[in-house]
């Protein structure tokens, strides 16, 4: 009877083992079967309790407590003649729509594009620039006016009397840029949240606009080739400056629409960046300026009412005021925490002055010495801030904590009271907020489970359920997902640091097992987070599935840990990260599950450098690499990331030498090392890929290598991704 039983077990384990599901790349990458549903991130009426959606064609409203469709807003039929469109946005009464079609992608954030103004009472659509591609486009705040960006040149329309009227005139491809910002802006300034740096802003009462004109001249030009099949290949030419190079030199403008008048802000330095600007509730523009080595950031006020006419150059000169200034050692974070409070008396800014990043209440009169009053709690770095409800005198905001591993949700008090957490247990928990701040969606995951999103009202009450991701949990069960562990060591000084780990299911006692680090390692970057990846997790899934033990490990230099950590490979960039990621290994080789002989690491962009680093300086360790458009030597770099860690070649050509991959290509062992690159990368050039290779043939090394012509950073359409991922895992299979 025991061995009838045992048997029945047995089989039934059996059967379970093979009725599990085997994940292809397919699912992957084509499918993306794991990939989960979003939402909460609701496009808000102003009143709080509705928002729009575009659906078939047209624009419908929503009421945000029952999800329910409250009404067709603009029927599709309305919007025939714009055409397919792709994006809207509202003035602020609701009676303009500005829609956005025919989009072309210029770099990661900029486009080109058609846009459409269409008449909510009138039921009219027009062009807003006929003939050609606009740039840019936004409302005034009172939603009159538009201004937008065509050929470099700055124009507002006024939407009372439909006249259009030109800002600047100088603007010129690869020469001056006027109110959108240049290559090395866009990619290096701009907010965490995705959307691009912004270069044009409007005064709160829609009378004045700044602008910042980028004076490209003598920033040097790199050239892309598109090979599309004609007798010889396309070039795209654009200024990128690297490391030392002239950057773009910056000046910031303000037009006044009373008085048609430009006038040019002082204050400015020819290397300074402006990364940001800001108006002050009573129409004063706030300009902030960050030197070159960016040790040192100012907020300026400018001072209209002290202009000065040079008759010269016939330019009106508006001179600042410093508002606050801060310095740091290693470098000061660009970030989008300045709020200018109501009462014109007091702003909130965040700043890691205490070591953690810390949201602080300021006096808008430097003079009078008040000190900052910190706001958010001590010891913890906070890692989004979501808005300031002044009626009520609260603000909201996210923080790395209890550990760097999660993310929990705050209410804060502008007085200084204690905060109230609006989150509760582990995992990652973001928030977003209606205008009113009445309410709020509170997502969650953990790195085994897929996000949920509930609708909650202030005070905490959960109104609805937005989102469960039933499907992919499903799915993850089907096909059999390991759990994804935590685990830590300790470096040799003491320092520890964390990581996550996916093992097979079912290992064998006695068996050892090959392991593949997966990392990024990059400044303030974070991969060792209780949180859900539908995107690179399921193929990781699919390596477990194969036996293979993956891994990754955060180094020192990455974030939610404080200044201290994140700063200490400051004229250093990749010596502690590799460091770190070798010692891991082996650690990791010491476990007895763990074949020594057969650890392999990959990563992108700075994980593909961080991967070829440490084939090379951890040679005894790592037996492969895989890198995808990885930096090769620090000095091909754009300027404003590379100097902001480095400086420049020049005042630390040790740091850059001992460093860069490419000077230590003769420590190749075995041939495992794979380089893949987009051609057309406008961010880590191909040239990158090209020098490396030289180095390795120089050196009589062995190497694999794949390239994608047309394809940039993130190497994607027409199969690009899938075939990539089909390489890496073949590689990483006749290899590790």
């Amino acid at each position: 009877m025991k061995k009838a039983l045992l048997l029945f077990l047995l089989c039934g384990f059996v059967l379970h083992v093979h009725a599990q599901k085997s994940i292809t790349l397919e699912d992957c990458f084509t499918y993306f079967k794991f990939y989960p549903e979003s939402g909460g991130e609701f496009n808000y009426a102003p009143d709080g309790l509705h928002y729009w959606v575009a659906e078939n064609g047209g624009i419908d409203e929503y009421d945000v407590r029952t999800g329910e469709k409250s009404r067709a807003f603009i029927e599709p039929e309305a919007l025939a003649k714009v055409g397919e469109w792709e994006s809207f946005q509202f003035n602020a009464d609701q009676t303009m729509v500005l829609l956005q079609t025919n989009v072309e992608k210029v770099y990661r954030h900029s486009e080109l594009a058609d846009y459409w103004i269409y008449d909510v009472k009138n039921k009219q659509a027009t062009p807003l620039n006929e003939g050609e591609k606009v740039q840019f486009a936004v409302f005034s705040p009172e939603g009159k006016s538009i201004a937008f960006v065509v050929r470099n040149n700055l124009y507002i329309k006024d939407l009372t009397r439909n006249k259009t009227t030109r800002i600047t005139n100088d603007g010129a491809l690869n020469k001056i840029r006027n109110g959108i910002p240049d290559w090395v802006y866009e990619e290096e300034f701009s907010p965490v949240t995705g959307e691009g740096m912004v270069a044009t802003k409007w005064s709160p009462d829609g009378n004045q606009l700044a602008f910042i004109r980028f004076d490209e001249t003598k920033v040097p030009s790199y050239t892309m080739n598109f090979y599309t099949g004609n007798m010889y290949p396309e070039q795209d030419s654009f200024k990128y400056p690297k490391v030392g190079a002239p950057n773009s030199t910056v000046s910031v403008h303000l037009y006044n629409l009373n008085e048609h008048t430009t006038s040019k802000i002082m204050g400015l330095e020819a290397d300074d960046y402006v990364p940001r600007l800001h108006w002050t509730r009573d129409n004063q523009l706030v300009i902030t300026r960050l030197n070159r080595l960016q040790d040192t950031l100012e907020l300026l006020v400018a001072l209209p009412g002290r202009s000065i006419l040079d008759e010269s150059d016939n330019v009106n000169y508006i001179p600042v005021r410093p508002l606050q200034q801060e310095t740091n050692k290693a470098y000061v974070d660009i970030h989008d925490n300045l709020v200018f409070l109501s009462d014109k008396a007091h702003y909130l800014w965040s700043t890691e002055q205490s070591g953690f990043n810390q949201l602080y209440l300021y006096s808008l009169d430097n003079k009078t010495g008040i000190a900052p009053v910190p706001l958010t709690q001590p010891g913890m770095d906070m890692t989004a801030f979501y808005g300031v409800d002044e009626q009520n005198g609260k603000f909201y905001y996210q923080t790395a904590s209890p550990s760097p591993l999660y993310r929990q949700v705050w209410e804060g008090d502008l007085k200084g009271g204690a905060p109230i957490m609006l989150s509760k247990g582990d995992g990652t928990w973001e928030a977003r907020f209606s205008p009113t701040f009445n309410f709020y969606t509170l997502q969650w995951s953990e790195a085994n489970t897929p996000p949920t999103v509930n609708l909650h009202a202030r005070g905490g009450e959960k109104i609805r359920a937005v989102v469960n991701n039933a499907r992919v949990r499903k799915a993850m069960k089907d096909y059999g997902f390991v759990d994804k562990t935590f685990w830590s060591f300790k470096l040799a000084d003491g320092t520890e640091l964390n990581g996550w780990m996916l093992k097979p299911a079912n290992m064998i006692a006695g068996k050892k097992y090959p392991v593949l680090f997966d990392v990024y390692g990059g400044p303030g970057s974070q991969t060792v987070q209780d949180q859900y990846d539908g995107y690179l997790d399921p193929w990781r899934q699919m390596l477990v599935q194969k036996g293979i033990i993956v891994v990754s490990v955060d180094n020192r230099g990455t974030g939610a840990r404080g200044e201290a950590f994140k700063k200490c490979t400051q004229l250093q960039l990749g010596k502690y990260e590799t460091e770190d990621q070798i010692a891991a290994a082996r650690y990791l080789a010491t476990q007895p599950y763990i074949d020594p002989l057969r650890i392999g690491i990959w990563g992108w962009s700075f994980g593909g450098y961080l991967s070829t680093s440490c084939i090379l300086k951890g040679n005894t360790v790592f037996n492969m690499a895989m890198a995808v458009a990885p930096v090769t030597n620090w000095k091909w770099y754009d300027s404003a990331y590379t100097e902001r860690y480095m400086h420049t070649g020049k005042d630390n050509s040790e740091g850059y030498e001992s460093n860069s991959p490419v000077n230590f290509a003769h420590l190749l062992r075995g041939g495992n090392y794979l380089i893949c690159h987009g051609i057309a990368d406008d961010n880590v050039h191909w040239q990158q890929t090209v020098e490396m290779i030289n180095a390795l043939i120089k050196a009589n090394k062995q190497f694999d290598t794949h390239y994608y012509p047309n394809r940039n950073h993130g190497i994607y359409g027409d199969n690009a991704t899938l075939h990539l991922f089909s390489k890496l895992t073949q590689f990483m299979q006749d290899k590790l």
